[in-house]
């Protein structure tokens, strides 16, 4: 009977460790969602263009999460009347972490071309999928 009833535990356990997803997953996808929701409030006419790591290797991962962190800090809203849903988006952008340092590239942020802030955060959107 004590057997049983460990089996049974076991069983559980395993089941519910194979089930539940991976914190990192979701606070990617999180992170996913987040960016689009900012895609269509930021500003896009008459701004700064913004250095846009494209599909970086996967050493350089963190290298572009970084650059794309800069570039956060650059975006602005389209209008009054939705600056603190940008407030509140972006600073969650701000202070995400990237856990995944891997190598750090030789290159740097001002390598990358420049894009509008749309065609960078559609990019941003494109290498968190990427490392989901």
């Amino acid at each position: 009977m004590e057997r049983m009833i460990i089996f049974c535990m076991l069983f559980f356990c395993c089941s519910m460790a194979l089930t539940a997803a991976p914190y990192r997953i979701v606070k990617y996808k999180q992170l996913f969602k987040t960016i689009r929701q900012l895609e269509p409030i930021v500003k896009d006419k008459d701004v700064e263009m913004l250095h846009t790591p494209e599909n970086p290797v996967d050493e350089c991962l963190f290298t572009a999460v970084t650059c794309f962190q800069k570039g956060i800090l650059k975006l602005q809203p389209a209008n009054s009347q939705v600056n603190s849903t940008f407030n509140q988006t972006t600073k969650v952008l701000k202070n995400f972490t990237f856990s995944n340092p891997g190598k750090h590239c030789g290159s740097s942020c001002e390598s990358y071309e420049k894009k509008t802030p749309k065609e960078f955060l559609k990019s941003f959107a494109k290498l968190i999928n990427k490392v989901i």
